[in-house]
C-alpha cells in the first residue's frame, strides 16, 4: 500500500480549517491542522511533511514569518499560501519567501487539491528522473534535456517551451489553469506575461502538429488542455 503524503495545514478560521482537513483526508492525504503559526512551527519541527498550506493572517505568528522559519529549517518543502489579500506586493512577498503557490480566498476545494497535486508532481519529477520523460502520442519529451523527439527527428526546445510543455504533460487531458501556469513559469500572471504564454502555446502547437491525435485546446476563462491518447509519464 502506498504511504500517504503528509500535509501541514495552518489556518486560524476553525470552520475553514476543519473543512480543508476533512476534504484533504477524504482525498487520501494525511492532513494535520493547527490554528496558528506558532503551533504550526512546533509541529513542523517535530514531524516530516511533504507539503505545507499556510494562511497568511494568523495569530501568534503570521504565515509569512512561519514560511521563513520553515524555509530556514527545510529549503525544499513546498509551501502554498492562503490569503484574502490580493495586493500585488503581498503576492510578490510570498513568492520572494519561497512560496510554490498563492491562492486567494474564496477558493474551491477542487482548485486547492489541483494545485497541491500539481506541485507534488513537480517535486516527484525533480526527485525521480524517470518521471522527467513523457510519451505523448508519437512524441517522446525529455524535460531534463529539453528535447521533443519522434522516430524521425529531434527538436531542442527553449527553457520556457520545455517548462510549459512539462506542465501540460503533467496535466495531460486535464485543464492546466492559466494563472497557475503563469505563476509557476513567469512568476507573475500580468497581462504581458499572459500574452507571452499565448505565444509559447502557439509554438508548442507547431512542434506537435506532426501528430494529428495531439492538440492543445483553449478552455475559455480557465486555461489550456493537452489532448493526447494514452499519456504516459
Amino acid at each position: 500500500m502506498e504511504e500517504k503524503l503528509h500535509l501541514l495545514l495552518c489556518e486560524d478560521d476553525e470552520n475553514l480549517g476543519m473543512l480543508l482537513r476533512e476534504y484533504l483526508q477524504a482525498k487520501g492525504y494525511a492532513a494535520e491542522l493547527y490554528p496558528d503559526g506558532e503551533a504550526g512551527y512546533k509541529a513542523f519541527m517535530k514531524n516530516k511533511y511533504d507539503l505545507c498550506v499556510f494562511d497568511v493572517m494568523m495569530p501568534k505568528k503570521d504565515g509569512f514569518t512561519l514560511a521563513q522559519e520553515v524555509r530556514a529549517a527545510n529549503a525544499e518543502v513546498p509551501i502554498i499560501f492562503l490569503t484574502a489579500k490580493t495586493l500585488k506586493e503581498d503576492i510578490l512577498e510570498g513568492f520572494k519567501i519561497g512560496a510554490d503557490d498563492y491562492i486567494t480566498k474564496p477558493f474551491s476545494m477542487e482548485e486547492l487539491t489541483f494545485r497541491i497535486e500539481a506541485i507534488l508532481r513537480r517535486v516527484r519529477g525533480k526527485k525521480n528522473k524517470e518521471s522527467s520523460v513523457y510519451k505523448i502520442g508519437r512524441f517522446t519529451f525529455d524535460t531534463q534535456k529539453q528535447i521533443l523527439s519522434t522516430p524521425e527527428k529531434q527538436t531542442k526546445l527553449t527553457t520556457k517551451e520545455s517548462e510549459l510543455l512539462g506542465l501540460l504533460c503533467a496535466h495531460a487531458n486535464e485543464i492546466l489553469q492559466r494563472d497557475f501556469a503563469l505563476k509557476t513559469i513567469w512568476i507573475d500572471d500580468n497581462y504581458f506575461n499572459a500574452r507571452s504564454m499565448d505565444v509559447y502555446i502557439t509554438k508548442l502547437r507547431k512542434h506537435l502538429k506532426e501528430d494529428p491525435s495531439i492538440e492543445i485546446i483553449n478552455i475559455h476563462g480557465k486555461g489550456y488542455k493537452l489532448i493526447t491518447p494514452d499519456p504516459e509519464a
